[in-house]
């Protein structure tokens, strides 16, 4: 077999392959949206009985997990002040669930639940793990 011909079918078996690793239930892309804080508490709790769950709990959790790598990051402990100071054994659940309380207790403002994702889960992180000094 030639090179050309080769290629054409490792392409055609490798597309074969990835069609068949495609998620079973799709998830329509307005499910899954982070233009607001609403936004993200409604992808957050989905409950676990729903057919979404499996993807929205990821897309949750790999929000929350961005954001606070990126935090982390830009902060670095050295030359921006650090607005979320988390202890070292908070894990990505532990933020999920201290941003959900924040949202439902503040639920009645609307200028916040309006605001960026980022935005609403930095203040809720901030109000459960706020740095000191």
């Amino acid at each position: 077999m030639n090179k050309k011909r080769f290629f054409v079918a490792a392409l055609g078996a490798a597309a074969l392959v990835g069609a068949s690793m495609q998620p079973a239930t799709a998830v329509e892309d307005d499910d899954l949206r982070f233009d607001t804080t609403d936004d993200l508490y409604a992808v957050c709790t989905v409950s676990a009985s729903d057919p979404e769950y499996p993807v929205a709990n990821q897309a949750c959790r790999a929000f929350i997990e961005a954001a606070v790598q990126y935090h982390d990051a830009v902060s670095d402990r050295k030359n921006l002040k650090r607005l979320i100071c988390y202890p070292k054994n908070a894990t990505i659940q532990d933020g999920k669930d201290a941003f959900v309380a924040w949202a439902k207790k503040n639920g009645g403002d609307k200028n916040l639940r309006k605001e960026i994702p980022v935005v609403g889960l930095v203040r809720a992180l901030a109000a459960k793990y706020p740095c000191k000094g």
